[in-house]
């Protein structure tokens, strides 16, 4: 059964003007549609196709020869997760269980604020920074490429994209100006407390 794209949870321009509508329209309407495309077209007919895609990204994570649908895969499922990391009118001081999370953690909301926008500008070349929870602790960390923190054990709570295509059309080459402003204005709380509460 193929994967369907998953419809952005908001209007194309509903994040401006921090993510502009051009760029979401190449960033969700070609590159994350071509991901989605391209997987289909690597599991049809293969008993990948019968499982989910959370179960297939674990499975090709280390086999050199499964690189083509661990790629196309991960890059579906880490878009998917990552336009319901965003919402308008978001981001600011986190809420909720996940703020008494980040305090204890981390030590304070900038602490990990300050090391989550280290990790997106740092990532050297495309690639994403997330928040996870690892062995009940949360954790800030980075992945190149598709690479996704669920093929070592650890469950996402939170993406940034830092592939080119997410802010090249708004910010050039200012990613950390990107971060910043996702960071303070489009984080969706409500869905970063809901992955806490179903993964603690």
């Amino acid at each position: 059964m193929a994967y369907q794209q998953p419809a952005l949870p908001y209007a194309d321009n509903a994040l401006e003007p921090h993510i502009s509508a051009n760029t979401i329209g190449f960033h969700y309407g070609k590159h994350h549609a071509a991901y989605v495309k391209n997987y289909n077209g690597f599991v049809e007919g293969t008993p990948y196709d019968a499982m989910s895609l959370e179960e297939v990204i674990i499975q090709t994570a280390s086999d050199a020869s499964k690189t083509g649908i661990f790629n196309n895969g991960a890059q579906a499922w880490n878009h998917s997760f990552y336009w319901n990391c965003l919402t308008p009118n978001g981001g600011g001081e986190p809420t909720g269980e996940i703020a008494t999370k980040i305090t204890e953690d981390f030590g304070s909301v900038d602490k990990f604020k300050e090391e989550l926008k280290n990790a997106a500008a740092t990532q050297f070349g495309s690639g994403w920074a997330w928040l996870v929870l690892d062995g009940g602790k949360l954790k800030v960390t980075k992945t190149g490429n598709a690479q996704n923190p669920m093929t070592s054990g650890q469950t996402p709570l939170l993406c940034i994209d830092v592939w080119e295509h997410a802010y090249y059309l708004d910010y050039q080459n200012r990613r950390p100006d990107h971060v910043a402003a996702v960071i303070e204005n489009l984080i969706n709380w409500e869905f970063i407390n809901a992955n806490y509460a179903a993964a603690k």
